[in-house]
């Protein structure tokens, strides 16, 4: 298949930079890729030329939507960029070895999925067949950047892209791989076609997904049918309840011993934003983390040297209490401080 990607090049970047006197910002120490050489050629040269992160945005709701969930995760990532890319570049990360790639091109599948209401049996139907495009859109652009030898960051969308960056993966390890989420659902619901909820449960159907854990995962915002799946596959989770209300264990023991967990295949770092209290997403939680526990999450997680990839999802500006407006700075922020948190701790190992 052709490979549905936008390419960001300087003049995209600068409509949405600023600069000042005196001061670089992360946009002017990043690099961007010729999108007039092949993709392929140009990222292995990107690795030659230092490259070791790449930065790829995710812009839908339609695997949200498809879960009976609300839509307005595909504003996360031009939230994300317009905090991030601005940000002042300084001594503590290597902004020059993060490559800033662009945007998976979703404009079709987007504009046949606006007018269909997930209320609807049919338009849902509908919704999960877009979704299930939208995998293959994301494992091809994925395939690239792993075959090229880079580590992506992954932004934006519904956390049914696990799947097609899952897939991705394991196809170039040659392997299943291994996956710890911080998330209050466990999204292992059944196979009934492709949707938010359930990427998990169909990498698992595929081997693709050797072990899993949920770190955070609410003990009553999952059916019974889900926690007797993840029981079959012998997944695991350490629920909120049991770090937040019992306080049995903590974050940081339970990610740890999490990790301990997993043999020495990849590991892929996922996060669903509505892990974190008060946070605009598709699922709004009253009842999570907060931000700093989200960092701490990552940086343990990063700190692993199987990790293979980080996954930012679920956000979506739309849903914030007051405005957009709002709920873009609240995300752009966010995700900016869980992505710096990703970076600052590779680049130290």
């Amino acid at each position: 298949m052709t490979v549905q990607l936008k390419i960001y090049n300087e003049s995209t970047v600068k409509e949405i930079c600023s600069d000042r006197a005196g001061e670089l910002k992360a946009w002017q120490s990043m690099a961007l890729l010729d999108a007039r050489d092949n993709i392929q050629q140009a990222l292995a040269d990107a690795v030659q030329f230092g490259m070791r992160f790449v930065l790829l945005g995710i812009c839908e709701d339609i695997g949200p939507r498809a879960n009976l969930g609300k839509g307005g995760a595909q504003y996360a990532w031009p939230a994300f960029l317009q905090q991030f890319l601005n940000q002042p570049h300084n001594n503590a990360i290597a902004m020059q070895k993060v490559l800033l790639l662009g945007e998976v091109n979703l404009d079709d599948l987007m504009q046949q999925a606006q007018p269909l209401d997930n209320h609807n049996p049919n338009d849902l139907a509908q919704l999960r067949k877009l979704c299930a495009e939208v995998d293959e859109r994301v494992e091809a652009i994925l395939d690239m950047v792993f075959k090229a030898g880079l580590e992506p960051i992954i932004i934006g969308g519904g956390h049914n892209n696990c799947l097609g960056i899952i897939r991705s993966l394991a196809k170039h390890s040659h392997s299943a791989i291994n996956a710890i989420n911080l998330d209050p659902h466990a999204d292992f619901r059944e196979c009934e076609g492709r949707h938010s909820g359930n990427g998990f449960r169909y990498a698992y159907q595929e081997q693709l997904l050797k072990n899993y854990h949920v770190i955070g995962l609410h003990e009553l915002k999952n059916n019974q049918p889900i926690f007797d799946a993840m029981q079959s596959a012998n997944f695991s989770y350490t629920s909120y309840q049991t770090i937040n209300v019992k306080r049995e264990i903590n974050l940081t023991e339970a990610t740890t011993h999490a990790l301990q967990r997993f043999d020495n295949a990849p590991l892929g770092i996922e996060v669903d934003l509505d892990s974190l209290t008060n946070m605009p997403a598709s699922a709004f939680n009253y009842c999570g983390f907060d931000v700093s526990d989200g960092e701490h999450y990552v940086y343990l997680a990063a700190n692993d040297p199987r990790s293979a990839y980080l996954h930012l999802c679920e956000a979506a500006p739309s849903q914030h209490s007051h405005s957009i407006t709002a709920g873009k700075l609240q995300c752009g922020q966010v995700i900016s401080a869980l992505v710096n948190t990703y970076l600052q701790t590779k680049l130290s190992i």
